[in-house]
């Protein structure tokens, strides 16, 4: 156990079930907890087991959306209905930022009226249980466990994935797109400043006031970002936690040790995103090449069967921190927790993004040089042409190891622990938020 120097703490963790960024915030409470403080996490009826494991006290959300369980019809937000960067803006915005931000807000105040925490810790997007932090006075760090999705000058918006302007025009473009997104975002403004007001706050002039959170930390390292800057004073990089999922069940490889042909890792979303027909396509085209294959299904496909030739092992998970130093390639939708686990292993990547901020990783994966980006719905002859100019190219193995380099030195949760207990001692006294609260 690694003991803290600093006084014992109490943390609030107000998060919610997204697959990937499970890990990163489990591992948190783990450390905190090994460090001799106190976590209490909000979240999801079906994330109680995996948070009390890691050491933390529990509560589901009640009045907020939680879901019961990882299959699609439990799920709150089903962001696979997005067909475009339109659509998947305008669920997050309903559904999560600013929808239900009073319901965030009310349960966020209920758990901070119990648990009296020092500092609370919020799953980023989550709008609603950072402006009960405001209301409770409680210092708050939200937390981005992948890219820096908030606008940054110079940088493309979130959404389109797209690549740093080269040109005037591209730079119009951004510009535009960037107002298009703040108008497509302000939609939800009404909804997140009647939350603001019932809980006894000013008004914001945008949504993304409400970022103005005390800490901003994201899980990820610069070097993989595009350029742009600067950046918002409270914004922290403080690495990315690069821990397999608990689920992972361990795996042992059916293949010869003398087996020399290329090992590939195929993983898509460990929650459902609609990926079924993508993973049967990419099965397809690797039964094609001169490969081993092991594909990952995760629990958001558990009960879907896929028939796979003699080159290609499927199963729903295994894990890939020991799988990666052996494997060539990995074929992924881009998720942050897939792509810098296997960067911190040198492997590149081709890309299969499915929504959320996938397009965007992807974009800087290709930015980068360290692999390509195809369609979701691309054809097995596309991704077996990919697979085959990834392995036999250097520069896209060059590219991810410089890549690597960068994560490995920035890797671990030092870093953010250091930063959630110096937000912590600032905190001398709860703020009670009796005067700022509606009925039930």
């Amino acid at each position: 156990m690694v003991e803290s120097k600093s006084p014992r703490r109490r943390f609030l963790f107000v998060w919610w079930e997204g697959g990937g960024n499970m890990p990163p915030a489990l591992e948190l409470v783990r450390q905190l907890v090994a460090r001799g403080h106190a976590v209490h996490a909000l979240c999801d009826a079906c994330s109680e087991a995996a948070f009390l494991a890691a050491g933390a006290s529990f509560a589901a959300y009640r009045r907020a959306p939680s879901r019961l369980d990882l299959s699609p019809e439990a799920d709150t937000m089903k962001d696979w209905e997005a067909h475009n960067p339109a659509q998947t803006i305008a669920i997050l915005r309903e559904r999560l930022m600013c929808g239900p931000a009073l319901a965030y807000a009310q349960d966020t105040l209920d758990q901070i009226e119990r648990f009296h925490p020092d500092a609370l810790v919020v799953m980023d997007a989550t709008f609603g249980a950072m402006i009960a932090g405001q209301s409770a006075g409680v210092p708050t760090a939200a937390v981005a466990p992948h890219i820096l999705v908030y606008p940054v000058p110079g940088r493309p918006t979130f959404g389109p994935g797209l690549l740093p302007a080269r040109n005037m025009l591209q730079r119009l473009r951004d510009r535009v797109l960037l107002s298009v997104v703040n108008r497509w975002m302000n939609k939800g403004l009404p909804q997140l400043n009647a939350a603001r007001k019932a809980i006894g706050l000013a008004p914001a002039p945008t949504v993304f006031e409400t970022l103005r959170a005390d800490r901003l930390l994201v899980l990820t390292t610069p070097a993989l970002e595009l350029p742009g800057g600067p950046l918002p004073d409270n914004v922290r990089y403080t690495g990315p936690i690069l821990v397999d999922p608990d689920w992972a069940q361990p795996w042992t490889s059916p293949w010869r040790e003398d087996d020399e042909r290329p090992l590939v890792l195929v993983g898509f979303s460990s929650t459902f995103q609609d990926q079924t027909a993508a993973l049967r396509t990419t099965i397809a085209a690797l039964g094609r090449l001169p490969v081993r294959a092991l594909v990952t299904t995760g629990p958001g496909l558990r009960g879907v069967s896929f028939a796979a030739p003699a080159n290609v092992v499927v199963c729903e998970s295994a894990p890939h921190n020991a799988v990666l130093p052996t494997v060539s390639v990995m074929v992924t939708h881009a998720g942050h927790g897939s792509v810098i686990r296997a960067l911190a292993h040198d492997v590149p990547l081709i890309c299969l993004p499915m929504g959320r901020d996938q397009n965007d990783i992807a974009a800087r994966v290709v930015y980068h040089g360290a692999g390509l980006r195809l369609s979701p719905k691309a054809t097995d002859r596309a991704i077996e042409t990919a697979v085959r100019r990834v392995l036999s190219e250097p520069r896209f193995k060059e590219s991810a190891a410089r890549l690597g380099a960068a994560v490995r030195r920035a890797a671990g949760p030092d870093a953010a622990l250091a930063e959630l207990e110096a937000l912590a001692s600032r905190r001398s006294a709860v703020a009670s938020p009796k005067n700022a609260r509606t009925a039930a």
